[in-house]
């Protein structure tokens, strides 16, 4: 990953990070302003990404965070931003992206569980939704104004960890 990519991701999953903390949500506005840039940055030569290598970063990147859409423990925002960074970054830079996302969320997620005094909880039906017992995703979606929180942090913890990662 380039200086310029780096800046570039960093710079729009800090937006996200602080949009979503105000506002709950993560705009498309901004997920669709960082995917071009990364496209148009990667058709332009000047950050070392390819096109198709933009392109397949974007589809990873959605790819990853889909799952955990589907399941109710990410919002649809959280999916595009990760798929507009990978634009940006590439593939092998959006899987170190998610994977340090993930660690980062999970440290956010025991955090705001044991703040709400739910960790008892939160850990149960954690291990229903990993299990792939039958309602779990009912059971999320009921829970959803206990335990949602912004996840556009985690996102943001990831990509810097990604362009220090390189």
């Amino acid at each position: 990953m380039s200086d310029l990519s780096f800046a570039a991701s960093a710079a729009a999953a800090i937006a996200g990070a602080g949009i979503d903390l105000r506002t709950g949500r993560i705009p498309n506005a901004l997920t669709a302003a960082t995917a071009a840039t990364g496209l148009t940055l990667a058709v332009a030569g000047v950050t070392g990404t390819s096109p198709l290598a933009s392109v397949a970063g974007g589809a990873l990147g959605l790819g990853l965070m889909l799952p955990g859409h589907i399941a109710g423990g990410t919002g649809a925002g959280d999916v595009k931003l990760m798929g507009a960074l990978g634009t940006v970054v590439g593939p092998g830079a959006v899987v170190v992206m998610f994977l340090a996302s993930a660690i980062a969320g999970g440290a956010l997620a025991i955090g705001h569980a044991w703040r709400r005094g739910r960790m008892g909880t939160t850990v149960a039906r954690t291990a229903r939704l990993a299990t792939g017992a039958a309602g779990s995703k009912t059971a999320v979606d009921a829970a959803a104004p206990l335990t949602k929180f912004a996840y556009g942090p985690a996102i943001a913890v990831g990509a810097i960890v990604a362009g220090l990662w390189r």
